[in-house]
């Protein structure tokens, strides 16, 4: 009997043995306790790529890489994915940059790995491909005679349907879709926008189990929030020593943000919002600090170059409002932390602000509520445009467009009663700790291992 093997696709793939990264760190504890393979680009543009797949790593899976040249960088990742995807998806169409050859790299780039995964996978296999960098894998795999059981999942947010028609290839995302036995979506709410562009794009049935019929074939989209290491994640926090080598006053709070320096993640926002809470706090008041942790990503993008310009301005202005000679209002570090060094950060905070303009998940909410100590929790203030507001009610929710707002809620979170924020937390980990990263594996891959139904005539 041939060996069934779990086959995973992603853009990234960790090098090194103690990966970072929400969907990396999930992808790597999936595989680490389930064996199988792992395929992913080998990262930056390489002057003379390798051709074909390179073994990188073997132990309880194994890792192959493919290298990327410069133009299919240029075209592929920074262009069609992080220029055109990214920005259409996450609700902000006005900054999508469509430039001559971005769509065609992007296909060519999913052709040449559909080719590389069909000569590798046998018929028992299962695919499980991650994230928009690859949505026409499956549809190309298909075309390549590729039979095997092919999920996918989508770690950022499903766009709205009025949205889709500025894609330079809207016309093909139904397919694209449809090609997939199971599309794994964060939310309800993604499933929802899932299913209205099917009814308004493309010709298709969907059944009352929310099965999606088009062209032949049978697609399942299903909400499927991804999860952490729970358990792993609080001992790591309780372990890290990093949140005492914090030089505070003694009563000082510390609010934490910690995102990637990205145009969705709300940080000029977020900022405002801290500002406001300072315009409005009382001179008797400890001062609190925000320390926003932001490693930079896709500085070649010049969405991103403006946002990162106006951050720093808008910090400026509130330090330079705010600030005393013993107290700077917002300490801004732009680089990667190790992951010991956050955790310790998570649960030395007082209050995290995670609030996005528009999210898939959002890990770090989960993280946080992970790392805090359960006899004196910090509070999470979270967006409603984060993925994980369906599943985290016992926050405090707000709208991170609304400065007074988010001040109101910080205002809220520092001054809470323990009594109150051990309630809270307490909800909030008992999701976290029972919707972990096994739950959303296993979730997931019991979709997709079920028999595949008759197909549509």
């Amino acid at each position: 009997m041939a060996e069934q093997r779990l086959i995973v696709i992603s853009n990234r793939i960790p090098t090194e043995e103690e990966p970072s990264g929400g969907l990396v760190v999930a992808l790597h504890d999936c595989l680490n306790a389930r064996g199988g393979i792992w395929i992913g680009s080998s990262g930056g543009p390489v002057e003379q790529p390798r051709a074909g797949l390179t073994k990188i790593a073997e132990g309880n899976y194994t890792r192959y890489t493919f290298d990327l040249s410069r133009e299919e960088y240029d075209t592929y990742y920074l262009g069609y994915s992080n220029a055109v995807l990214w920005p259409v998806f996450h609700r902000r169409a006005d900054l999508m940059q469509v430039r001559p050859g971005y769509a065609q790299g992007y296909l060519d780039v999913n052709a040449r790995v559909a080719d590389m995964v069909a000569e590798f996978a046998g018929p028992d296999d299962t695919l499980w491909v991650q994230d928009y960098h690859f949505l026409p894998l499956a549809a190309m795999l298909r075309e390549r005679g590729v039979q095997s059981r092919i999920g996918f999942f989508l770690h950022i947010p499903f766009p709205e349907a009025s949205h889709v028609p500025a894609l330079p290839d809207a016309q093909n995302i139904c397919s694209w879709v449809a090609s997939y036995d199971v599309f794994g979506l964060q939310t309800e709410a993604d499933v929802e926008r899932c299913e209205n562009l099917f009814r308004h794009e493309c010709p298709s049935f969907i059944e009352s189990d929310g099965t999606i019929s088009v062209a032949g074939r049978r697609c399942r989209p299903m909400a499927c929030p991804i999860g952490i290491d729970a358990e792993g994640y609080r001992a790591t926090a309780e372990k890290s020593k990093v949140g005492k080598r914090l030089f505070m006053h003694k009563g000082q709070k510390l609010v934490l943000g910690v995102d990637r320096l990205d145009y969705s993640k709300g940080l000029v926002q977020r900022f405002e919002g801290f500002g406001a809470y300072l315009g409005r706090r009382s001179n008797t008041d400890e001062p609190a600090t925000l320390l926003q942790v932001a490693p930079p990503s896709r500085q070649d993008v010049d969405a991103y170059k403006d946002m990162r310009m106006q951050l720093d301005l808008t910090a400026g202005s509130i330090n330079g409002d705010y600030g005393e000679i013993d107290w700077t209002p917002i300490r801004y570090v732009r680089r990667s932390l190790p992951r010991d060094e956050l955790a310790g950060l998570y649960r030395r905070a007082d209050a995290v602000m995670v609030t996005p303009l528009a999210d898939g998940m959002n890990l770090v909410a989960k993280e946080f509520v992970a790392a805090q100590d359960p006899e004196d929790p910090g509070v999470l203030i979270l967006s409603h445009f984060a993925g994980a507001a369906e599943q985290l009610t016992d926050a405090l929710l707000v709208n991170p467009y609304d400065a007074d707002e988010m001040a109101a809620a910080l205002e809220r979170a520092l001054t809470m009663p323990l009594e109150e924020r051990k309630a809270r937390h307490a909800r909030l980990w008992e999701n976290v700790r029972d919707e972990d990263v096994d739950w959303w594996t296993g979730r997931f891959l019991g979709a997709l291992c079920q028999p595949r139904a008759v197909e549509a005539a």
